[in-house]
């Protein structure tokens, strides 16, 4: 069974397109989307040799070990073939600003941010990619923020840099709550200006 997590991430990919699922972990997306005909180009990539052999004990299960690709590597290092999406998700961005830096980078990015959201948007912005979707799911008390990247030129508003597109407003309600606590104490001016434009985003969208 799927996390909800990464049920969100595998509902943002396009039909029939050439994946690669960086960092996968133990290949449950790969074998979601080969088993839901999502599609059947797939490739599996981690930086552990440990990781990869639980994925491939994983595909042995659902016999898909010849149907889904795996390559041990760091990031797009020893990626050769070219894809149409590249998933990233449950990393830093930190991380994943060094996996972009590689030459290669697919035109659609499906990325899941443990932190720095803003960094992210902004350091895919200025590679020149807009934002396609982006999403804002709670599972198991936690927030998770899904963005869908397409390679193409926008201009995004600070508001969007720091809060991004979703419009959730359970997530800026959460957002609103946490910061005026962090103000309180710490007398932050920055805090202010995030309380005043997440109370303004708020008030914008529709019940």
């Amino acid at each position: 069974m799927l996390s909800k997590r990464l049920k969100s991430i595998a509902d943002l990919v396009p039909n029939n397109a050439r994946v690669i699922d960086i960092g996968t972990d133990h290949a449950y997306l790969p074998i979601y989307l080969y088993e839901n005909n999502v599609t059947k180009n797939i490739t599996a990539s981690d930086i552990s040799s440990k990781v990869l052999k639980s994925s491939l004990d994983n595909l042995k299960k659902h016999n898909l070990d010849d149907k889904i690709t795996l390559v041990l590597s760091d990031g797009l290092k020893n990626i050769k073939e070219n894809f149409d999406v590249a998933i990233i998700a449950g990393m830093g961005t930190h991380t994943i600003k060094k996996i972009l830096s590689a030459s290669q980078i697919p035109d659609t990015l499906i990325i899941q941010s443990n932190n720095d959201h803003y960094e992210l948007r902004s350091f895919l912005n200025t590679l020149d990619y807009k934002i396609a979707k982006e999403i804002v799911i709670e599972d198991k008390l936690h927030y998770y923020i899904i963005i869908k990247f397409q390679k193409g030129r926008e201009l995004l508003s600070k508001e969007e840099l720091l809060f991004g597109k979703s419009n959730n407003i359970n997530y800026y309600s959460y957002l609103l709550d946490k910061y005026q606590k962090i103000y309180k104490k710490s007398q932050d001016k920055k805090y202010l200006e995030y309380i005043s434009i997440l109370s303004k985003l708020i008030e914008k969208i529709p019940e």
